[in-house]
């Protein structure tokens, strides 16, 4: 009777700890590898980055490990769903859409997005979408979302280019293949102190929120960031973080 008694307490806590793919201690993030300073990979191989060195303070508050997977940036939600990861910790914008699929947690980033060209153009922003121009934009991403749909209601006169980075955009911005990238202003900004491009202006959306994104079943996970995040945000290593990535310029 005892056993049978053993037998039944232990399939409750395989039911009650097993069924969460983020079980034993251990988190999956998935971070877009190539999108500075939030996240990508160092000279030393290794994932690196703003959002990459953040996440690593909430895991260790909640007392998790946390490790961080590449992953291509138009499937990464894919990815969360069918728990091939735990998180998404990179950069990403709240949006309506998104928020249908996963739970975001509370913003810990304002976002404007930003056209680029090479530092001695004289385009403007109007030129850009009004004068045939070639536009590269990562794809999966908001700002490629957006860009196409206004492109149809006010028939601006410019041809997309998709890229599965935003770094990548910009490399065909410098060699000629394209005329600007669009993009968030802190990449943008990271790509206009190392290369020889400038961010032109604003290109018409509103500003965006970055947040952290789970699963909608994983309730009890996103609480307990969203409180590890919220107190992160309020001690000097957050504002440590921001000088060292430079992301208050």
């Amino acid at each position: 009777m005892a056993r049978y008694k053993l037998l039944i307490l232990c399939g409750i806590l395989v039911l009650v700890f097993g069924g969460q793919a983020f079980g034993g201690g251990k988190l999956v993030n998935g971070i877009d590898a190539n999108f500075p300073p939030f996240a990508f990979i160092d000279k030393t191989g290794k994932p690196s980055g703003f959002d990459v060195e953040a996440m690593d303070l909430v895991a260790k508050e909640i007392g998790m490990e946390v490790t961080h997977q590449p992953i291509e940036w138009d499937g990464i939600i894919t990815s969360l769903l069918t728990k091939k990861i735990d998180i998404i910790a990179s950069g990403m914008s709240i949006t309506e859409e998104r928020a249908k699929k996963v739970n975001f947690s509370i913003p810990y980033w304002i976002i404007k997005q930003v056209m680029v060209v090479k530092k001695d153009s004289s385009m403007t922003i109007d030129e850009i979408l009004n004068g045939k121009k070639a536009v590269g934009v990562q794809q999966g991403t908001s700002e490629a979302k957006w860009i196409k749909e206004e492109a149809a209601k006010k028939g601006w006169n410019l041809k997309l280019h998709y890229y599965s980075s935003a770094p990548l955009a910009v490399e065909d911005v410098l060699n000629g293949r394209i005329d600007a990238a669009a993009m968030d202003d802190a990449p943008a900004m990271d790509a206009a102190g190392k290369k020889d491009v400038k961010i032109v202006g604003t290109f018409g959306m509103h500003e965006e929120e970055f947040g952290y994104a789970v699963r909608k079943e994983d309730a009890e996970l996103l609480a307990k960031v969203n409180a590890a995040l919220k107190n992160l945000m309020a001690t000097p290593k957050w504002t440590a973080l921001i000088e060292k990535y430079e992301l208050n310029k």
